[in-house]
């Protein structure tokens, strides 16, 4: 056999002839697949062929951990979010949280079980593309751009709401002035952590995460001590669900839309898959853990605060001031050491418009890249790989959005109108992912499917979500007893969804016609050709 030299790290290496055009072989193959690749993104018209491209590879398990855990803002959701809850739930309010954890986990474990054979950039929309069809795909896409557009509004308008209402009452700094500056500011800092790239923002968002946390789970365990006799279990229960026209499951299913919120952005790792290593692994792992250890801590931490501050009063829980009423609970147990707890809830929701940003570009990349979006999304920067273009339109939406509602309506009640909305299409969207676990196990995997992952666990799933979907977008009440309509300006939150999915079933029928080929477009695998 004729053999061929060759020299590697100064040895001299022995090949055989059969080996070298293997290889060769194989190298022109791959060639020719990646040619291939580039021109059926080039025929859409929305790949530039000089593209960087994201950053493959660039993190790990842990910041893609951080990802979602920072997306669901753990301190700033107890504080703010859920806290919303107890106007509807009174005392119940740890009930509404750990239903929210039971239905969350149901979805994080559909999410992960299709984040292993699907890893992209397009996750949100690539699920339901493959598992049921394309169009449903694209609306997933839609309504999920909208809700992760919107976290950067309902963000900074509460990182200006929490730093302005302390200013003013500390130093009495004019509220209305400071929380629009803080606002911009919060906008700009996060563009520009944005801008440079996925490796930093999620290491900021790691960072971030591992405070905010530690923070609230000793003010939680203080809580619970300072209770003494008064913990109790009926908290779990509908004993103390009696608020004025949201008596029992009523008043339940409502505080849920904002328990749900507290969840939403476990998924936000999927996102992230192409720039993830191993990301049929990491993904999954992260979707899941982040949920169930998260959810473990709002339960903990709700119920501190309830027992502590008494559940026969939780009603007005919400009614303690200082931006939050976690800020009031950590003044009368800490003293000056309520600057910390308020730092976490800054710290929280400032990581959570990070991050959200993050999954929301990346969102617009994906959808842009088919042609499904403008072409200008899609692009890359040279330098940091980060879809600088998409950065750009987040920060002018947060700005056009956040500014003019949060100065309309006052940035608190503006935040409960966003949140309201962020659910109503969040609950949905997670409802489709559930079904598409099923759908897509029977058609494209049946040799895996298993009667508990993919039928079982996605029904429930399903099931679990509907009484707060139906209070959100206010259907239902004159059929079912426990849908009670929310208060306004959340009640509006319903026909603004409604005429972001009308305007997108615009769009899709505008697609079908124009360009049938890029909605078949969603059920590729990016991850899958680098």
């Amino acid at each position: 056999m004729l053999l061929r030299r060759g020299v590697r790290r100064g040895k001299m290496t022995i090949w055989p002839v059969s080996r070298v055009t293997d290889a060769r072989a194989k190298k022109k193959e791959a060639d020719m697949a990646a040619a291939d690749s580039t021109e059926g993104r080039q025929e859409t018209g929305r790949i530039d062929a000089a593209d960087p491209g994201l950053a493959r590879g660039a993190i790990g398990l842990r910041e893609v951990l951080f990802q979602s855990v920072t997306s669901m803002a753990p301190a700033g959701a107890v504080a703010l979010s859920i806290a919303v809850g107890a106007g509807y739930a009174g005392g119940a309010l740890p009930l509404a949280v750990l239903l929210a954890l039971i239905a969350c986990l149901l979805v994080a474990t559909s999410i992960g079980q299709l984040a292993k054979h699907l890893p992209s950039a397009g996750s949100i929309y690539t699920y339901p593309a493959e598992a049921l069809h394309p169009a449903i795909g694209f609306l997933v896409g839609w309504g999920y751009g909208l809700v992760e557009a919107l976290i950067g509004p309902t963000t900074t308008v509460l990182v200006g709401y929490l730093v302005g209402s302390v200013l003013h009452s500390e130093f009495d700094w004019p509220f209305t002035a400071t929380w629009i500056v803080v606002m911009i500011a919060a906008a700009l800092l996060i563009a520009l952590l944005n801008y440079r790239g996925v490796r930093i923002s999620a290491q900021v968002g790691t960072v971030l995460g591992l405070f905010e946390i530690l923070v609230f789970l000793v003010l939680a365990c203080w809580l619970v001590v300072k209770a003494g006799t008064v913990n109790t279990g009926s908290v779990f229960t509908l004993h103390f669900a009696k608020v004025e026209g949201y008596q029992g499951f009523s008043g339940v299913a409502a505080a849920s839309i904002y328990t749900i919120l507290a969840f939403i952005g476990f998924e936000a790792a999927a996102p992230l898959a192409e720039e993830a290593r191993n990301p049929r692994r990491t993904i999954p792992v992260a979707v899941v853990a982040s949920c169930c250890a998260i959810g473990v801590f709002y339960v903990f931490t709700t119920y501190a605060g309830d027992v502590y501050f008494g559940p026969d009063r939780y009603v007005s829980f919400g009614e303690l001031g200082d931006g939050s009423p976690w800020v009031a609970l950590a003044r009368d147990v800490w003293g000056i050491g309520w600057v910390l707890a308020f730092l976490a809830i800054l710290n929280s929701t400032f990581a959570n418009g990070n991050a959200g940003t993050l999954a929301t570009t990346r969102t617009w990349y994906a959808m842009s890249r088919i042609g499904l979006l403008p072409a200008a999304l899609a692009r890359t920067h040279p330098r940091w790989n980060s879809p600088h273009v998409g950065v750009i339109v987040q920060l002018l939406v947060t700005l056009a959005v956040g500014l003019p509602i949060g100065i309309h309506f006052g940035p608190s009640a503006a935040f409960v109108l966003l949140a309201t909305m962020l659910s109503g299409v969040m609950i949905a969207v997670y409802m489709v992912f559930n079904l598409s676990c099923t759908m897509y196990y029977l058609r494209r995997q049946r040799a895996e499917f298993n009667w508990l992952l993919h039928l079982v666990i996605p029904v429930l799933g399903i099931a679990a979500f509907v009484p707060a979907w139906l209070t959100a977008m206010g259907i239902g009440t004159s059929v079912l007893k426990f849908i009670t309509p929310l208060t306004y300006p959340s009640s509006a939150a319903g026909l603004i969804i409604g005429i972001w999915y009308v305007i997108g079933i615009l769009v899709l029928g505008y697609l079908r016609v124009r360009h049938p080929d890029r909605l078949p477009q969603m059920r590729r695998v990016f991850a899958d050709e680098s």
